[in-house]
């Protein structure tokens, strides 16, 4: 099954996402969850030891520096559904502007990252890695934070895991989750019309006033 970087966005757009069996398997398959996992902007949760971490700032924190590097590092694992085909289509949706990553640095190296597919004002969340205690987390505060900020009203995690439900991710219908998803594909968003935050500190302050 190959797909094209159009085919793909159109089935975003439609509410279903592709995955492979394996990363050695060349095909893809379509999957629309009964139950979609979500993490509403509004509601994530910040513990105060995820708190006191963030406020640390012995980390540094970007966007789209290196999209292939997260992609590679969320692949890396023994079971991944990340082939080569999703590599080739979400590399050159983020050559394009629509696919993005958020890497999180910690000394020099690059310690945890995500990756997703922005449309209208709803971010499609594929899929996160850490290779540092902490990293994935600090990834996604911030990646809500800018997500807020920059006038997003959907995060889409797919499916939902008990580390997304400890930071505040939710379960939704498939029917509930279509409908939140046509209305943000009805507003525009853009991932690059703010700059990133400048400190830990004021990613939870800003979390804080709105959680």
């Amino acid at each position: 099954m190959s797909l094209t970087p159009e085919l793909l966005l159109h089935a975003y757009r439609s509410g279903v996402f592709p995955m492979a069996e394996t990363r050695d398997d060349p095909d893809l398959f379509w999957v629309d969850p009964r139950r979609r996992g979500i993490i509403p902007l509004d509601g994530f949760h910040l513990s105060r030891s995820l708190a006191r971490r963030l406020r640390r700032d012995d980390y540094q924190v970007t966007l789209n520096r290196a999209f292939a590097a997260v992609m590679e590092g969320c692949a890396d694992r023994n079971e991944t559904w990340i082939n080569e085909e999703i590599l080739r289509l979400f590399t050159t949706l983020h050559q394009r502007g629509h696919a993005h990553s958020l890497e999180v640095w910690m000394d020099g190296q690059l310690a945890g990252g995500i990756y997703g597919l922005a449309m209208g004002s709803a971010f499609c969340g594929e899929s996160m890695f850490s290779r540092r205690r902490d990293a994935s987390k600090i990834a996604l505060a911030w990646l809500v934070d800018h997500l807020r900020r920059c006038g997003f009203t959907l995060f889409d995690t797919q499916f939902l895991t008990a580390h997304l439900a400890s930071l505040g991710g939710i379960e939704v219908s498939r029917a509930r989750y279509k409908m939140m998803l046509e209305d943000a594909l009805t507003r525009e968003a853009d991932l690059l019309s703010h700059p990133l935050a400048d400190s830990g500190h004021s990613v939870v302050q800003r979390i804080t006033q709105t959680s």
